[in-house]
C-alpha cells in the first residue's frame, strides 16, 4: 500500500487552531489526533466527516475545554494530518471502521462521549454498535447509518456524482458550500491544507462511493447488524442536527457540554 503523508509546513499558522499534533499507530497507519484538557476530565471524542479534518471542531473544542472536559479529535485516515493511502481501492468502509477502532484503542480512552458528524457518524455509530463498552453517550450531528434499504435523498445523489466528475476536488470550497456564513480565505485554505495535490485526495474522492445506497452494498449487512445492536442501546443519545460547526460551533459545543453534565 502506497501511503502519502502531508508535509507539516502545510499546517503552519492555522487560524484559531493552536493545538499540539499527536500521533498513534492504527493498523500501520499514522493517525493524527489532538488531546486537550484535564486528563481526569470526562473524555469527549469528536469524529469529523468528509472532506474535513479536526480543524472543523475548533470552536466546539474551545467550549468543551471551558467546561473542563478532556477533548480528543481524530483525523480519519486519508484526511487532515493522518496518513493517506494513495489508491482509492485501499479505502473501504470496513477498513475505516477498523482504523478508527485501533486509533481509539491506541489513545487509551474508555467511557467516552462520542460526537460524530457526517462520515464520522457512519464510522462512529458502527463502533458504538460493535464496541459499546468504549462509549458512555453519543451526540450525532448531520449523520446517519444507511443500509441501502431506503432511497437516499436526491441531494446526496447529486453530490455523489459531482464528487466523481470534477477534475480537481476543492475541499475548502466544498465546506464553504455547506455553510451559511462566508468563510475567511484562511479558513478555506485550512481545509485545503491536507491535500497538496490530487494524489492526496483518494479518501475524499472515494468516501461518497462507500455510502451504502443499495441493499446489496458491501457495507449494508454490517450496518443492518449495527442497527439491531443500537436498538438495545440504553445510554444517553442526542441528535443535534442543523448545527453546522462553522456557523454555530460555539452553540454546538455548549449543547454537548450541557448534555454531558446533565447525564452524569
Amino acid at each position: 500500500m502506497n501511503v502519502l503523508r502531508t508535509p507539516d509546513e502545510r499546517f503552519a499558522a492555522l487560524p484559531d487552531f493552536p493545538f499540539a499534533a499527536r500521533y498513534v499507530d492504527a493498523g500501520g497507519m499514522r493517525v493524527h489526533h489532538i488531546d486537550e484538557g484535564p486528563r481526569d476530565g470526562e473524555a469527549v471524542l469528536l469524529l469529523h466527516g468528509e472532506p474535513t479534518w479536526s480543524f472543523l471542531w475548533r470552536r466546539v473544542v474551545d467550549e468543551l475545554l471551558r467546561a473542563r472536559l478532556r477533548v480528543i479529535t481524530i483525523d480519519l485516515v486519508g484526511f487532515g494530518r493522518s496518513d493517506k493511502p494513495e489508491r482509492r481501492e485501499e479505502h473501504t468502509y470496513a477498513r475505516h471502521v477498523e482504523w478508527m477502532r485501533r486509533a481509539i484503542e491506541a489513545i487509551g480512552v474508555r467511557d467516552v462521549t462520542l460526537v460524530c458528524h457526517d462520515w464520522g457518524g457512519l464510522i462512529g455509530l458502527r463502533l458504538v454498535a460493535e464496541h459499546g463498552a468504549l462509549f458512555s453517550r453519543v451526540v450525532a450531528t448531520n449523520t446517519g447509518l444507511p443500509t441501502g434499504d431506503i432511497e437516499m435523498p436526491e441531494a446526496f445523489r447529486q453530490w455523489q456524482q459531482a464528487s466523481q466528475r470534477i477534475p480537481e476536488f476543492p475541499a475548502g470550497r466544498v465546506v464553504q458550500g455547506g455553510t451559511l456564513s462566508d468563510l475567511p480565505a484562511d479558513v478555506v485554505a485550512a481545509y485545503d491544507a491536507p491535500f497538496p495535490d490530487e494524489r492526496y485526495k483518494a479518501g475524499p474522492r472515494q468516501m461518497p462511493l462507500l455510502v451504502p445506497t443499495t441493499p446489496d452494498d458491501p457495507g449494508a449487512v454490517a450496518n443492518r447488524a449495527a442497527w439491531q445492536r443500537l436498538r438495545e442501546w440504553r445510554r444517553p443519545f442526542l441528535c443535534a442536527f442543523n448545527f453546522v460547526q462553522e456557523d454555530r460551533g460555539e452553540e454546538l459545543g455548549q449543547i454537548v457540554a450541557e448534555f454531558v453534565a446533565s447525564t452524569r
